[in-house]
């Protein structure tokens, strides 16, 4: 059955033939003690609701198949604690290596601990300095300064961020490119118009809400990921505002309801599915013995102008 031996191709074809019909089939977990590898890849994802990550999971999916590797997906809900869990019990099951958006800013010592017993580590959209693991991501400050940049040109002084909660390496990143855009355009960041909030759509509608009702609200706003995206939107409209002539928004994530929306939305779009192929491609070169420095693999985001961002009102501007 492995395919090695002096047997004669009559004795192997009953072999199979019986082998068939008993419907026997390999023992994958013995067979990685001899060969010191399951084929198998652990992909830890913060949200599989959200279609960023559904996305991505695609581009892992497809490139590991390819490589005649399965995909054991676990989703963390951004919990350091169930994460814990899923690493451990990926580890048990002798995955030949991990792809992972971790939950928390330093990883947590789970990560350190995998790597540390040689099971290759890879980063997904989410950078941990000094953790020994390549990471996939995009230029996320760029991308912020870019929206931010865009929304200034029109004119925009009193731009709200709705972001959510936590310290991970994406929120950083956007949180930063967005102060910078504002001080390239010599405008005073406002602290009441940052609000980080529990990462739900109902969250970020209500807290759009409140910029909107500030003595002076904000003309303009602008989401870090796609939940807070359609929280926004839908509290936009919830206040009664039009969009685009009360209040601009750009958004995080190209996906198919902001272009079907009325206007269509503004976005700064990720290459969802590359990041997802690209770490799964670092992952098997890692595998087949790449011992070259951990790096970070930063793709680039395109800034999509549509019909949710214009000119601040008259009385604003």
């Amino acid at each position: 059955m492995g395919g090695y031996g002096a047997v004669s191709a009559s004795v192997r074809a009953q072999v199979a033939a019986a082998a068939l019909e008993l419907g026997y089939r390999r023992n994958s977990l013995a067979r990685s003690m001899i060969t010191g590898t399951t084929h198998t890849l652990g992909l830890v994802v913060a949200d599989i609701e959200n279609p960023f990550f559904a996305r991505a999971a695609r581009g892992v999916a497809d490139v590991a198949h390819a490589a005649g590797y399965e995909v054991l997906l676990v989703n963390s809900d951004e919990d350091p604690g169930i994460e814990r869990a899923a690493v451990r019990t990926l580890h048990e099951k002798r995955v030949d290596g991990v792809i992972i958006a971790p939950a928390a800013s330093d990883g947590g010592p789970h990560l350190h601990e995998l790597i540390a017993h040689g099971t290759p580590v890879v980063l997904l959209d989410r950078v941990v300095p000094g953790m020994d693991a390549d990471a996939v991501v995009v230029d996320n400050e760029n991308a912020a300064r870019h929206a931010v940049a865009h929304l200034t040109a029109l004119g925009h002084r009193r731009i709200a961020l709705i972001t959510s909660q936590g310290l991970i390496h994406t929120n950083q990143a956007r949180l930063a490119g967005y102060l910078n855009g504002l001080a390239r355009a010599g405008i005073q960041g406002d602290d009441a118009l940052i609000r980080m909030v529990r990462y739900s759509r109902d969250a970020a509608a209500a807290e759009v809400a409140e910029v909107l009702r500030l003595s002076d609200p904000a003309t303009a706003v602008f989401t870090t990921d796609n939940v807070m995206t359609l929280g926004v939107y839908e509290g936009v409209l919830q206040a009664s505002c039009r969009i685009p002539e009360d209040v601009s928004l750009v958004g995080f994530d190209d996906l198919e309801w902001t272009t079907i929306v009325r206007p269509p939305l503004t976005v700064v779009a990720q290459p969802t599915y590359d990041l997802g192929s690209e770490a799964a491609r670092r992952l098997l070169a890692r595998l087949q013995g790449d011992t070259s420095p951990a790096r970070v693999v930063t793709l680039d985001t395109t800034f999509i102008a549509r019909g949710s961002t214009g000119f601040p009102p008259p009385d604003r501007a």
